[in-house]
């Protein structure tokens, strides 16, 4: 399947908050239709210490406007949890009557790398459940997961640590799959996007999508020398086994976005497909739109 061609509407959410969980960031965007062309899009912000905390922002696609700002947390990071130092959102899902949101939750000890494990929370109650955790199978630290629902199962794509470290310097961080019934026993897919030390050995952010056609996905990853994130792309007939391709949308020229583009959220509305995203510094002023021709 080719990738799109994407043309950039520009940053829609400029970070200018005093709120103390929201200094600075708008990472990580997370589009929930609402009604007509509006969306809400989640986010992480950080504190002055880089704690990520959850809000929102109400947006309309077709007339390009924000008509509702939260401003405020709706969940922030609690002390000796697996979320002590951060919150950052994936993607969201039905179960039921609720709505979930997968998210990779940080934790900074003193003396330690700091290192991940997923979680969700409930967006109908704010209960938050720990969905994975380092294992045998993922024994550094995890990242942002895609879970989707399909048939009585569920399927996750998600980041796994090999290294932090690599004969470059930068560490190696891979994309899984796994899938479950229950979301407690986990059956292990492995690796299914290769790396390559030195061209792509850093990924973060799985987005997939999926029509009659099979699944695309796109995610950050970065070549570990010295290339800030780009956002990657590949496809495949089953989810299994995927194709790498170049994605279409690269850094600007200028601007907000050309230094870094990275933590894509790909969605389809009223038959067109955009894509939001961040920019410079992991979304430090906040993210922008693209949309698919």
């Amino acid at each position: 399947m080719k990738e799109f061609q994407w043309n950039k509407k520009g940053l829609i959410y400029q970070v200018n908050n005093s709120n103390s969980f929201l200094l600075t960031h708008a990472s990580n965007p997370l589009a929930l239709h609402l009604n007509d062309d509006v969306y809400r899009i989640f986010y992480s912000g950080r504190d002055s210490d880089n704690r990520s905390s959850v809000s929102y922002l109400d947006y309309d696609l077709l007339k390009e406007e924000i008509v509702y700002d939260h401003r405020i947390p709706i969940i922030s990071p609690k002390i000796n949890t697996f979320y002590s130092h951060g919150i950052t959102i994936g993607n969201y899902w039905y179960e039921n009557d609720e709505i979930f949101v997968g998210f990779m939750g940080w934790q900074q000890k003193e003396g330690c790398h700091w290192r991940g494990d997923i979680g969700k929370f409930n967006l109908n109650t704010g209960k938050i459940t720990l969905l994975m955790g380092t294992s045998e199978e993922d024994p550094i630290s995890l990242s942002y997961p895609h879970i989707s629902y399909e048939n009585g199962i569920y399927r996750m794509w998600y980041g796994s640590t090999i290294s932090w470290d690599s004969p470059n310097g930068e560490m190696i961080h891979i994309i899984k799959e796994a899938t479950t019934k229950n979301m407690k026993t986990w059956d292990h897919k492995g690796c299914i996007i290769p790396y390559e030390i030195g061209v792509a050995q850093a990924f973060s952010k799985p987005c997939v999508l999926k029509n009659k056609d099979g699944y695309r996905m796109w995610y950050s990853y970065r070549d570990g020398i010295g290339t800030p994130y780009r956002i990657g792309y590949a496809y495949s007939k089953t989810g299994n086994v995927w194709k790498v391709k170049k994605s279409n949308l690269n850094v600007s020229v200028n601007g907000w976005d050309s230094d870094m583009v990275c933590y894509p959220y790909v969605f389809e509305h009223k038959a067109e497909t955009y894509m939001l995203y961040n920019g410079n510094r992991y979304g430090l002023e906040g993210f922008g739109l693209a949309k698919g021709v």
